[in-house]
């Protein structure tokens, strides 16, 4: 029986990509954000600060990445998920480093997390925006 797994996860080269591509569409989209990528246990890989962009995104925008990697799921998707058990939904979004509102995303690639991309600084929809603008420059080959 084998004592290990082996475990793709997500390169610098295509987290640096994911984190561009964020910060550029929130240019596009007139917002300053702070992008974030980890990898599938939640570690920052590359973590890129427009300039205007709120210092306390930072921190946000990697809690979202976090979420996501280790949950597998998008931060919305998450608290959606979860909404039915409100003891439950607590207990997960007072966890260290949880977030539960939209902005980080997992990367998946041929149906395994590898990572995921957290973006703060903008409203939900401009940080849900720019997060899938990372995940697909993630993905670009």
């Amino acid at each position: 029986m084998p004592v290990s797994v082996t475990r793709r996860i997500i390169s610098a080269e295509a987290a640096f990509r994911a984190v561009e591509a964020a910060v550029a569409r929130g240019r596009e989209r007139g917002v300053a954000v702070v992008a974030a990528a980890v990898d599938i246990g939640g570690d920052l890989v590359a973590c890129l600060r427009a300039d205007g962009a709120f210092a306390a995104s930072i921190s946000i925008a990697r809690d979202k990445a976090y979420t996501a990697a280790v949950f597998g799921a998008s931060t919305d998707g998450l608290s959606n998920a979860l909404k039915d058990n409100p003891v439950l939904h607590h207990g997960i979004a007072i966890r260290p480093g949880v977030v539960l509102f939209g902005g980080g995303l997992p990367i998946v690639e041929d149906g395994a997390v590898i990572g995921a991309v957290g973006v703060s600084g903008g409203s939900e929809d401009d940080d849900r925006e720019c997060a899938r603008a990372g995940v697909a420059a993630a993905l670009a080959a």
